[in-house]
């Protein structure tokens, strides 16, 4: 669409720009929330309301649906990743190399430390390797299974993994967000990260003193007893052959994320390398291997199926597979139908700008930060936009107050990178809950890393401490 025919639409009034975000807001609360819908009609509803409003300012059925489209083919490589998650974890129950993890997990860790050891196994990996979901589909899974064994709470579990994964993703010099965090506020990368670490610090003690406490007392319920885990032991080690040779896929999926290789050809050969170990270590098939990248493990597979073992196993290792994903791909699609109408609106412009107005000191300034990338981040579905569209609209406002711009690559890491999981309709929120097996409200409360320093970030601008002050800018004359 060219400029001459862009300056025809109609322009919204603040009230009219709100409607989609409000619809879409009580939608998911009152549908999802309280009465447990399904979540894709209610995006797909949304997604119509925000086609309707843009209807109406002037635009027509092809510039919807090209918005969308432009939206949907961003959002393709994420869909792909998602794919290849399926078919990782299914081949990797056919090797036997999540098994094998689970098994020395199950021999090594007590129920009492299981979440401490999930929360900073996954944040080492996620340090070393700058990627959240890296962690999570590799260590992550196998922490779960551990947790399934011992019979911990999985929500406690996940929330502990998903905290872990993205403590690495928010301060690893080699993710990706942390770069671009970096780049659109206009800082250096590591003067953003050394500023990180007055909310991301606290946050780590503090989830590392609540996952320590809910382990020594009864938060978690009821723990497995000596006998039920010797029995998954048993049956685990009765099944599959193990070798250490088995941690070589995730040992490549970890050493291309180090390497910033590509990310699908790279789990790809993870997924043949665990084809040719489960026919060769387990005696299966090359046909059953393909089975499992493409429906899933089953234990059907094996010479003896699931007999004589405990029902704790089946449930641990039945799953993965490229189909498993199809209707996580439908949730991506909706969000992204949603994400591409809004667009096209120019709602949340002209909702930031009428936000800009009221603004009159540092507090409110990253509290006005926080919510709008919050908002961003729910409303695009997409990671990268949410911290773009802040840094862009709010970099001037902070220069006017007279604070640096780490500030405000610090505010947007907060409330974007590792807020985006929490939202069960985003792309890592989507992975995190099909990866983990635990839906995101359910593992929300648990991730205590991810959601607490948005309250340190808030403390620190009303009270001032651990902001970063330079000259203010000189007001234009009015």
């Amino acid at each position: 669409m060219n400029a001459k025919e862009n300056n025809n639409k109609k322009t919204l009034s603040l009230g009219l720009a709100l409607i989609p975000i409000i619809s879409m807001l009580t939608l998911l609360i009152v549908g999802y929330g309280v009465m447990g819908l399904r979540i894709e009609p209610l995006l797909l509803c949304s997604a119509a309301i925000a086609a309707g409003l843009a209807y109406w300012q002037g635009y027509c059925w092809d510039d919807v649906i090209n918005s969308i489209v432009s939206k949907l083919a961003k959002a393709m490589p994420v869909v792909m990743i998602l794919i290849c998650v399926g078919g990782l974890i299914g081949t990797w129950m056919f090797s036997g190399t999540i098994p094998y993890m689970v098994y020395w997990g199950l021999k090594l860790i007590s129920p009492q430390y299981i979440l401490i050891a999930a929360f900073f196994l996954t944040s080492i990996v996620s340090v070393c390797t700058g990627t959240s979901w890296g962690s999570a589909g590799t260590v992550g899974v196998a922490l779960m299974g551990v947790a399934s064994g011992l019979d911990v709470s999985l929500p406690a579990a996940a929330g502990a993994v998903v905290s872990g994964a993205y403590f690495g993703d928010k301060i690893s010099p080699l993710s990706d967000s942390t770069n671009f965090a970096a780049i659109v506020a206009d800082t250096t990368l590591f003067e953003h990260i050394q500023h990180l670490m007055y909310t991301t610090i606290p946050s780590f003690i503090l989830a590392a003193i609540v996952y320590l406490i809910a382990g020594h007392s009864s938060m978690l319920g009821e723990v497995a007893t000596p006998q039920r885990v010797t029995d998954i032991i048993t049956a685990l080690d009765g099944l599959y052959h193990f070798n250490i040779v088995l941690i070589l896929p995730p040992v490549i999926v970890l050493w291309g994320a180090f390497g910033k290789k590509p990310v699908i050809p790279l789990m790809l050969s993870a997924c043949v390398l665990a084809i040719i170990l489960g026919v060769w270590l387990q005696g299966l098939s090359v046909k059953q291997g393909l089975d499992a990248f493409m429906d899933g493990f089953n234990l059907s597979m094996f010479p003896q199926g699931s007999e004589g073992i405990i029902a704790d196993v089946p449930r641990l290792l039945n799953r993965g597979g490229l189909f498993s994903m199809m209707s996580t791909i439908l949730l991506v699609f909706c969000a992204f139908s949603f994400a591409g109408a809004l667009t096209l609106t120019g709602s949340l412009t002209i909702i930031i700008n009428r936000l800009l107005t009221v603004i009159h000191s540092v507090g409110q300034l990253i509290a006005a930060t926080i919510g709008t990338t919050i908002l961003v981040t729910g409303a695009t579905s997409d990671g990268k936009l949410a911290l773009l569209v802040p840094a862009e609209l709010y970099q001037d406002a902070y220069r006017r107050m007279g604070l640096d711009t780490k500030n405000l690559s610090r505010t947007i890491e907060d409330a974007g990178t590792v807020m985006e999981p929490l939202i069960p309709w985003t792309a890592a929120g989507v992975y995190m809950a099909t990866t983990l097996g635990v839906s995101t409200l359910d593992l929300l409360p648990w991730a205590v890393q991810c959601y607490s320093a948005i309250f340190f970030a808030l403390i620190y601008g009303f009270t001032g401490f651990g902001i970063a002050k330079t000259q203010p800018a000189p007001q234009m004359a009015k």
